[in-house]
């Protein structure tokens, strides 16, 4: 069936583009503008019943040389919404159906033109707000990692082959994989498995913003500190403390990656209990960060982390309300006061190493060295080995599982049949990847995603 939609967002612009692909596209197409040919495109006037409706330029792709491995034409008509309304529906009535959101994409996959997780990365092109996210969809669209998940399927398969050969001589006891080599290998994908594990928290943090929660003391400067990052007076800044009761949130990008600021509630003890409730969510948000900056005040006599709350921020994330995220110390109001090496030797006690950034929020001093402290961990350094995709993530997730379950039943000597299954639960995991395995659920549910023209 040939399928046509308008590819571009809705409104009006100067351009716009109507898609038709299928088996009839360019036979439909000839019945409102002048002869087609392979990828040439043609000046015409599109004309339906006998009226001028507007001047376009007609595009033909000849199958499977196209998006989607179908004939596909795509035409360029002026962007207003009568015109594309009207194109579009002229199509349909001559044999054409509206397509389905995500249709031609999915057809590119089904016709093998794109595997899945790059038919995947196109939803994530469309959708990148910055030059990182951009990246790695690039990088995913262009095959990114799928050649080392190819390879670590051949080498499934070829374990699970020769133990599944050894089931087959089972009565005659023979031993056709040497264990010591196996055991390499499976720990070879292992650590492969865990790095593209690791690698998502800050593939994900990149694809839909770095999450940066400022926290601190109340008048430690957090929400002067916010409006100096993103150049605007976003928050509302006062000497009184508690003047922030809820979280402020504001984006910029820094290096060309996306960066979410939270300004939160001052963390203190309070009986008010709009005040407590700020402090609440402060802490929430520390949790759910990717970054927390936590802003010491240098004029302030107290540093101590007890003093300042910092210690029941740094706990383990399973010991809530711990953070999870990269912690960086900012030492506010360095133009009045500044020992780096006093506050280094009083934050020791934490037990980590965190970066400690000197700083004036209102004069400006050392923001631009705090701003690359904060995008430092999320910069791919040319990696194309990074999870952007909760999907992907899962499934990797469980494959690492798996191996790790082989590794054990190699190491136990558990049978040989228990040790296969579990090869062929971690091969199913890289097919939900790249499409060797799919079902209607999940094909429905990845193009659902995307608008109905792409």
């Amino acid at each position: 069936m040939t399928i046509a939609a308008i590819s571009t967002p809705a409104g009006t612009g100067a351009i716009a583009i109507v898609r038709l692909s299928g088996c009839d596209a360019k036979l439909i197409a000839e019945r409102f503008v002048k002869p087609l040919y392979d990828r040439r495109a043609t000046y015409s006037t599109f004309v339906a019943g006998g009226e001028a409706i507007d001047e376009v330029v007609a595009t033909y792709y000849r199958a499977p040389h196209s998006y989607t491995g179908d004939d596909t034409v795509e035409i360029a008509c002026h962007g207003s919404l009568y015109i594309q309304q009207t194109i579009l529906q002229e199509l349909i009535n001559a044999g054409a159906r509206l397509a389905e959101a995500g249709e031609f994409t999915q057809r590119a996959f089904l016709n093998g033109r794109l595997n899945l997780s790059q038919a995947e990365a196109v939803a994530d092109l469309i959708s990148s707000t910055s030059e990182a996210s951009n990246r790695l969809a690039m990088s995913q669209l262009r095959g990114g990692y799928q050649q080392q998940l190819r390879a670590m399927r051949q080498e499934l398969l070829d374990l699970t082959a020769l133990l599944e050969l050894e089931l087959d001589f089972s009565e005659e006891d023979l031993e056709f994989a040497d264990r010591s080599r196996l055991m390499q290998l499976t720990q070879n994908i292992e650590n492969e498995a865990r790095h593209l594990v690791e690698s998502f928290r800050s593939g994900n943090a990149v694809k839909n913003g770095v999450k940066v929660a400022i926290v601190g003391a109340p008048n430690a400067g957090k929400s002067t500190l916010l409006n100096a990052l993103i150049g605007d007076d976003r928050a509302i800044v006062s000497d009184i403390p508690g003047t922030t009761r809820d979280t402020i949130e504001d984006t910029i990008v820094i290096d060309g990656i996306l960066v979410r600021f939270i300004d939160t509630a001052g963390l203190r003890q309070s009986d008010d209990p709009i005040e407590a409730e700020g402090i609440r969510r402060s802490q929430k948000a520390a949790r759910e960060a990717d970054v927390v900056v936590y802003l010491l005040d240098a004029t302030s006599d107290s540093m101590s982390p007890s003093d300042l709350h910092i210690d029941t921020l740094t706990q383990s994330p399973n010991q809530a309300p711990g953070i999870s995220g990269n912690l960086i110390l900012a030492l506010n109001k360095c133009d009045l006061r500044c020992d780096l090496d006093t506050v280094k030797q009083e934050f020791s006690t934490l037990g980590g190493q965190f970066p400690i950034e000197a700083i004036s929020a209102k004069l400006g001093t050392g923001l631009n060295k705090l701003k690359r402290a904060i995008v430092e961990p999320f910069k791919t350094k040319g990696e194309t080995a990074v999870l952007t995709n909760m999907r992907h993530y899962d499934a990797m997730r469980h494959l690492l599982e798996a191996i790790i379950q082989v590794r054990h039943g190699l190491d136990s000597q558990i049978p040989t049949d228990l040790v296969a299954i579990d090869l062929r639960d971690a091969i199913h995991q890289i097919g939900t990847i790249t499409g060797e395995v799919t079902t209607d659920e999940i094909l429905g549910t990845i193009f659902s995603r995307f608008c109905i023209g792409k």
